[in-house]
């Protein structure tokens, strides 16, 4: 097999990107099966994608190429898209809104396994500030600058309402945050070298609702 050079920087679309996590989660339900061995062309056809696709996006993360005729090995592959997703680097992240969304994200315990640790918690709610959610503690959102930058937090969630989304968006940005996943309904305005992942429920409910046969 053709190993790659490991500090190669490769550039990735975007679309790649998006694919790799789905990829992951398929490679995982195989490996939990007990399935050792995989073909990019089997991949493909579970996951009604072009195989010439595939190949070009697991070539662009895995170490190591894929046998001709037998494929990739599970682990070796999961491995390399969890280096390449930095699902193996523990990154912090604070989130903001502590409502019943916020409440959900902050009791859910499968980000760990993708490299996302939730540490603190915000909400301008005086009856839950003080209190804990799943071991997490909720400060009054004044204090979020001075938190984030003391415990060196750079990428922030925000849960609230979007009359306020923006506000907040831009208290993450002072407190030196570098990326923001946001839940609030609304388009967030950020400077060119802060990233952010607009998570709209909306349009993915719009988008599901429109593939339904008619």
């Amino acid at each position: 097999m053709e190993e790659r050079n490991n500090n190669e920087r490769v550039a990735v679309p975007k679309e790649t990107l998006l694919r790799l996590p789905r990829y992951y989660e398929y490679l995982k339900s195989l490996r939990n099966e007990g399935i050792v061995v995989i073909s990019s062309t089997a991949i493909a056809k579970e996951m009604h994608l072009n195989s010439v696709l595939v190949r070009k996006d697991l070539a662009m993360v895995s170490s190591v190429s894929g046998k001709p005729r037998v494929g990739f090995t599970i682990k070796e592959l999961m491995g390399d898209i969890e280096n390449f997703l930095g699902y193996d680097n523990l990154s912090e992240a604070l989130l903001v809104g502590v409502g019943s969304l916020g409440r959900a994200l902050l009791s859910y315990e499968g980000f760990k396994e993708y490299g996302l640790k939730i540490v603190t918690a915000f909400d301008v709610d005086n009856d839950i500030v003080g209190k804990k959610i799943n071991g997490i503690k909720i400060f009054h959102t004044d204090k979020l600058e001075s938190l984030a930058r003391r415990l060196n937090i750079k990428i922030g969630i925000i849960a609230t309402p979007k009359n306020v989304a923006q506000d907040i968006c831009d208290k993450m940005i002072d407190a030196g945050l570098l990326a923001i996943w946001s839940f609030a309904p609304v388009h967030l305005t950020v400077p060119k070298d802060v990233v952010v992942k607009h998570e709209n429920l909306a349009v993915s409910l719009a988008l599901l609702c429109k593939q339904l046969p008619n």
